[in-house]
């Protein structure tokens, strides 16, 4: 039984500690016949109420393999919509100096998912698509000192997970708790503590760097 306890919470810290330490910062890229159109925020992590960019990137395979090229005046018929549930607005899409690459500014208001959608045609090629970008994000994630002691919460809930995985592997030592098939059950049993241990560690360490 113990076996299993430490193959669960083996798992459960190194999905915890993996999700934690791994950046979802992405753009979004669809393709539309030739044309490659990626979709994100300028800065990222997106923040609730604070200025914001939305930046496209629109390219077709070059002349050589592996090189594309920028697609100028991309928008000329095309409209753009962002869109937060039932709510909708129509983007003012402005061109950057570099060819390919558009932005358009906003103010996200509210947390959560947003869609991008692109109607029209860019030289010939119907454009119909949806992208979404990154969920926005709470001021917490830049709020320094931190306004709540949830994080605190969070570290003592790990390190209390810690203390009943030292208590385990004690017992496993003392042979308080016995396993069924003898060394090689302890073995696996002791190395999968040290997993949980080391991968709730990494947990508290990113929470900490989190706040």
């Amino acid at each position: 039984m113990i076996v299993v306890k430490i193959v669960i919470l083996s798992l459960m810290a190194l999905l915890i500690s993996v999700g934690m330490l791994t950046p979802s910062f992405a753009h979004t890229t669809v393709e539309v016949e030739q044309y490659k159109i990626e979709a994100g925020w300028g800065i990222e992590p997106p923040v609730v109420g604070i200025r914001n960019d939305v930046v496209f990137k629109i390219t077709e395979s070059g002349e050589t393999e592996g090189t594309y090229r920028g697609i100028t005046s991309a928008f000329q018929n095309v409209e753009a919509t962002v869109m937060y549930g039932g709510a909708s607005k129509n983007m003012d899409i402005n061109s950057d100096p570099k060819p390919g690459y558009y932005f358009s500014s906003i103010i996200p208001t509210k947390t959560g998912s947003y869609l991008v959608d692109l109607q029209g045609e860019i030289r010939g090629v119907i454009v119909n698509v949806q992208i979404p970008i990154e969920d926005v994000e709470s001021t917490s994630v830049l709020d320094f000192p931190p306004t709540s002691s949830e994080g605190s919460a969070d570290v003592s809930a790990l390190k209390n997970a810690i203390s009943s995985l030292q208590q385990d592997i004690s017992k496993l030592k003392s042979g308080e708790t016995s396993t069924s098939n003898g060394g090689a059950a302890y073995d696996f049993a002791i190395f999968g503590l040290s997993i949980a241990a080391a991968a709730i560690i990494l947990a508290i360490i990113a929470l900490i760097k989190r706040k």
